[in-house]
């Protein structure tokens, strides 16, 4: 391959570091405070702990050796299940907890699904969120498939710390390159075979692959089988499983015709290019010792939940109902959110702090009630807010039973404190996690940290009591240590603002997988409304419990609620109203569906646009075709909605992958942000099997006596989930916009249009069909004004010199509204095109404003005619016409060869 040049501007755009919240620093060349926890549902077995540490310190010596001696492990906690049974030798964890997890050790909810994967969201260049591995991974039972557990750590690391992708593709393994149909692979020096395995009644069989006679491609299920003992030593993306596999594809031997997801994403670039690229490689330098440090674990154990309200109830408080509303809150996570078994105090604080509850452990209702009596009193507000008081003092009550290692504080605050940084160092050296709820629209940096560095939720409700953001945001609260069948699920939440006598009425969806420990709460701000719930049977419930004062009534479903759609009806005269529905799962063996959301990254300063991303799956499993809404409040209580999209196009990575996301344009002022998003599941959602971001399933490999050893298929999945859909809603933290001017001139145009990364191609007789999905006027919104459309035989031309390829006649292409499909047909004109020719492909669209799209993925499409013989391919499927000429071709060399015996044999009798 020739090397060439890619554009350092363009990609540069993209390397926005991930804002999940992980622990993991980069001291020097190592890596400290990786966190590995191992899922609740997975089976007590201590082999399983040496076996993860083996995995590590083998991960280690070979990510040193791939990195040129510039990374490798030195620091990793492992979380235990609070279900396994203690030792001696185990911690308590500090600010290690599942939620800020780097690995997950997983038991798949899907027979079979041991596929190594990750949540990787963004661009080339971001960070992913977690890596997932199973405990046949760990344990070295998957080694004909992936390889070695080290080498399995190492693939999906890249993935992880660097924003590099795949350099396989399981939906198209081969491409037509210089006539020939070629595996995609990096690096070329890859050898193997391409063969088809199948399996028909309880038999299999090998055979060769053939060539489609129409399109000269080959057949669907031939697949590239590597020879087990190779040469080459890239690449790891690819095929880490080879055990000559210990490099990075390099600028110097990576494949940028192959079409897999590295390209596509990374503008052709390498995964070692991109690498370079990344903060670690710029602030490390390479060390001398032939092998790295032994890496050092720490086991840790997930204990008993000790959680502590701290309740600001200084003077500002007393501003807009918030202690009612606060109130509220705190009495709905009392009742349904904080998990049996946990131990819960309460704190209050003004200029000083008071305890209101010392630590209580939560056995029955009677725990729950004495909780709610000793929240504080809704006319109580003292002078000014000392947060650092409040802190301390919730410290101390942890203290007198327990260590405050790994122990909540849940702070609410209106965050009208500046003074928070003084007690920055006492709440980190107390191993204490802090999360945030900020009423109202401060700003104060101080309380952002204090979640940040203890690996905290922060969240934000405004005034504004129609969003139901307080409630919400306790509602978010449910220990992310549990299992999830453990866990509150949110079904619903809404609120309206009745001007006139009115009804707030609507139906919510409970399937199969939930229904334990339903509560239905209402809310209102002036006189109860009349309230009823009517199931999927037609009976009525009425019974709600009612806290007049508080201004609020629940409604407990008792057993399990019946699988159906539920309706509820509330009445009353002008006001505001909320409802909140929570469940819990019906059966601990079977995860609930679950909606996790979040921004992109934490702070950003206009006009740099925000990505909205909402994950749906049921437990390992993504869910396909949700209907995802995000809810997205600014800091004056305005709510914009926006429709998230699984369609790998705009601010969408990859099609159908269970995560939908979208730009977030719609800024209206300074100030913190908060996120919710409602999914939504139809009869015809389905759930898939992870098909991006994993380490490829090996078909099998060739030994030195050229024998194939071929590896199982891969197992299927039932894509059918529930007859009846589903509801599912969650929050993500809070972001801070920041420098939004006051006004614009509506004229202002600021943002291009998106890249299409979904460009399409192949020829239809003597014209080419180019399929893409419509980018908008502004990013993944509105229309687009004209498309620029350019082709080249030469793939490094059109890369690196769009604007010098050959453009395509588009006048008669007038763009649609963003994520609508575009079609274009054209006849190829100014390039000489053969039987064999490959054309290149590429796109930019441009708004009315000149702005102008980044170039588009690169497409390739190859003619073909059935006259071409390919030669590389022997085939059962060769063109019926070639077989034609062929046995024409015999019959006539035989009919003149006959011919000329008989002339001879009549001359001879002649002669004699």
């Amino acid at each position: 391959m020739v090397p060439f040049k890619m554009p350092i501007l363009v990609l540069t755009l993209y390397l926005l570091q991930g804002t999940g919240a992980s622990l993991i620093k980069l001291n020097g060349n190592g890596y400290e405070d990786v966190v590995i926890a191992i899922d609740p549902n997975v089976p007590e077995d201590e082999k399983l702990i040496q076996q993860i540490e083996d995995m590590i310190s083998e991960a280690s010596t070979y990510l040193y050796r791939a990195t040129e001696k510039r990374f490798y492990f030195e620091s990793v906690s492992i979380l235990i299940p609070k279900t396994w049974q203690p030792k001696s030798d185990y911690e308590k964890p500090k600010h290690e907890t599942y939620k800020n997890a780097d690995i997950i050790i997983e038991v798949p909810n899907s027979p079979g699904n041991d596929i190594p994967r990750i949540d990787q969201f963004g661009k080339c260049g971001e960070r992913g969120e977690r890596i997932y591995l199973t405990p046949r991974i760990i344990r070295g039972e998957m080694l004909n498939v992936f390889g070695p557990k080290g080498k399995v750590l190492v693939h999906e690391w890249a993935h992880f710390r660097w924003g590099v992708f795949e350099e396989y593709n399981e939906d198209n393994p081969f491409y037509q390159f210089d006539g020939k149909n070629v595996p995609v692979k990096c690096s070329e020096g890859i050898t193997g075979t391409n063969k088809v395995y199948t399996c028909s009644g309880g038999s299999c069989s090998i055979r060769d692959c053939w060539t489609d006679p129409k399109t000269g491609k080959l057949n669907k299920d031939c697949m590239f089988i590597p020879d087990k003992v190779q040469s080459e030593k890239a690449s790891i993306m690819f095929m880490q499983s080879i055990d000559s596999v210990v490099e990075f594809c390099t600028e110097k031997n990576h494949n940028r015709f192959a079409p897999n997801l590295q390209n596509k994403m990374c503008y052709l670039k390498s995964t070692w290019e991109v690498i370079q690229d990344s903060e670690d490689y710029k602030k490390s330098t390479p060390m001398m010792a032939a092998e790295p440090p032994k890496s050092r674990f720490s086991l840790k154990q997930i204990g008993e939940r000790i959680l502590v309200l701290v309740i600001d109830t200084s003077r500002s408080m007393k501003v807009g109902n918030r202690l009612n509303r606060l109130r509220q809150a705190s009495q709905f996570f009392l009742l349904q959110i904080i998990e049996k078994g946990s131990w819960t105090g309460i704190v209050t604080f003004d200029s000083s702090a008071t305890i209101q509850s010392e630590l209580m452990q939560i056995e029955s209702d009677v725990q729950r009630k004495t909780l709610i009596s000793r929240l504080p009193n809704v006319t109580v507000a003292g002078g000014g807010a000392h947060i650092c008081s409040g802190l301390r003092t919730a410290f101390m009550v942890v203290k007198k039973k327990f260590l405050t290692d790994g122990s909540e504080m849940v702070l609410l605050t209106d965050g009208e404190d500046n003074t928070t940084n003084t007690c920055f160092e006492e709440v980190k050296q107390s191993g204490a996690i802090i999360h945030t709820i900020v009423l109202g629209p401060s700003t104060e940096k101080g309380l952002e940290k204090l979640s940040e560095m203890t690996g905290g939720m922060k969240t934000t409700a405004t005034d504004n009591v129609q969003n139901n953001g307080l409630i919400d945001a306790f509602s978010a609260l449910s220990s992310g240590n549990a299992a999830i069948t453990q866990r509150s699920i949110k079904l619903e939440s809404k609120g309206i603002t009745l001007t006139n006598e009115g009804w707030m009425n609507g139906t919510v969806i409970f399937d199969s997988t939930v229904g334990k420990d339903t509560l239905f709460l209402v809310t209102w701000t002036a006189q109860q409304p009349e309230m009823f719930v009517m199931d999927p049977s037609g009976n009525i419930y009425k019974n709600f419990a009612v806290e007049t004062s508080s201004q609020m009534a629940y409604l407990q479903i008792p057993n399990t609620a019946q699988v159906g759609i539920w309706t509820y009806s509330l009445k009353s005269s002008a006001q505001t109203l909320t409802l909140t529905i929570t469940s819990r799962a019906a059966n601990p063996t079977v995860p609930p569906f679950t909606v996790d959301s979040r921004m992109h990254k934490d702070t950003s300063s206009f006009p740099s646009p925000m990505i909205v991303y909402a994950e749906v799956r049921q437990g390992s499993l993504p869910i396909l075709g949700a209907n995802v809404t995000a809810l997205i409040e600014s800091a004056d209580g305005t709510t914009v909605t926006l429709q998230l999209l699984d369609n790998g196009a705009g601010a969408d990575s990859f099609k159908n992958d269970g995560v939908y996301s979208r730009y977030f344009l719609g800024y209206k002022t300074d100030g913190q942000y908060s996120l919710k998003v409602r999914a939504l599941g139809r009869t015809n959602t389905q759930r898939s099997r992870s098909q991006v971001n994993r380490a490829m399933y090996i078909p099998g490999s060739i030994d030195q006596a050229g024998q194939i050893q071929v590896n199982k298929p891969k197992p299927t999945l039932s894509p059918a989930i529930s007859q009846t859909g589903f509801n599912v809603v969650g929050l993500g933290d809070s972001f801070l916009v920041s420098n939004i001017p006051s006004s614009q001139p509506s004229q202002t145009d600021i943002f291009p249009p998106c890249r299409i990364k979904d460009l399409k191609a192949n020829f239809e007789e003597d014209h080419i069909r180019l399929t893409w999905t419509a980018p908008g006027d502004d990013l993944d919104t509105g229309r687009a004004d004209r498309y620029i459309i350019r082709m080249s035989k030469d793939l490094p031309t059109l890369s690196s010199y769009f604007d010098s390829a050959l453009q395509v006649n588009t006048d008669n292409l007038i763009p649609k509204y963003a994520n609508s499909e575009e079609v274009f047909v054209f006849k190829p004109k100014g390039l000489r095109i053969e039987n064999g020719t490959v054309i290149y492909l590429a796109i930019k669209a441009v708004d009315k404003a000149n702005l102008m799209s980044p170039i588009s993925n690169i497409a390739q499409v190859h003619m073909f005619t059935s006259s071409l013989e390919d030669q590389n391919d022997s085939s059962p499927g060769t063109s019926i016409s070639i077989i034609v000429l062929s046995v024409v071709g015999s019959l006539v060399a035989i009919a003149i060869i006959a011919c000329v015996i008989v002339y001879l044999l009549n001359k001879t009798r002649t002669q004699d």
